[in-house]
């Protein structure tokens, strides 16, 4: 029996994948968890065989928590599964150390089939995503600039982009504004930019906010 941690913010998405995995004979539902900190809770209280992780959560987003989850328990599988396009964060949570990444339009039975890869020990990528990690090594030097940019600083580009402040992308990120200004100011430097309507036109062009 493969036990699986659902961690997603909504309630109502956290009920769907329970459905959808009771369904498998071979699949048990061991936990829930909205938040980073029930996350945490949960793998401490419970062993697991997979977790599966949203990437839009309250607090620490799920990279972050990707990243805590494989210092505590580095053989863990984690699957993550977001709203988000395989172009904006797949191949960050692969190398934050994912074993997998969906979007939340994948259908039913890739997730399951997912789901048994990364806990035999595989990694699970779409074709799609295999081919632009493929297009990435054959054309590093032609590298987008955001691609260059930490975990956080990415973040704090799509927020700006998407019209936070200062103090409303500290609140979403646990930081201070101060140090949200810190990763502003590194963002227009590695980017070349001057405002943050230069870094709102950036990131429209580049697809990084809808």
């Amino acid at each position: 029996m493969i036990r699986v941690v659902i961690a997603d913010d909504h309630a109502i998405v956290r009920q769907g994948l329970r459905q959808i995995l009771l369904a498998q004979s071979d699949l048990a539902v061991v936990g829930e968890a909205a938040n980073y900190g029930e996350v945490m809770q949960q793998l401490r209280r419970e062993p697991c065989d997979v977790l599966v992780l949203d990437i839009a959560m309250p607090g620490k987003n799920g990279i972050d928590t990707l990243k805590q989850v494989k210092q505590e328990l580095p053989k863990l599988p984690v699957l993550i599964l977001s709203m988000y396009p395989e172009d904006q964060y797949a191949v960050r949570a692969l190398k934050a150390g994912a074993a997998g990444y969906l979007t939340k339009m994948t259908a039913a039975d890739q997730l399951v089939y997912a789901i048994r890869q990364v806990t035999r020990g595989r990694k699970y990528i779409t074709p799609e995503l295999a081919q632009s990690l493929a297009d990435s090594i054959n054309s590093n030097h032609d590298v987008p600039a955001h691609e260059l940019l930490s975990d956080r600083e990415f973040q704090t580009l799509r927020l700006i982009a998407s019209g936070r402040t200062l103090a409303q992308i500290g609140d979403e990120l646990a930081l201070s504004p101060k140090t949200v200004s810190v990763y502003r100011a590194r963002l227009l430097a590695k980017l070349q930019l001057q405002s943050n309507a230069e870094l709102t036109r950036y990131a429209l062009e580049h697809g990084l906010v809808e």
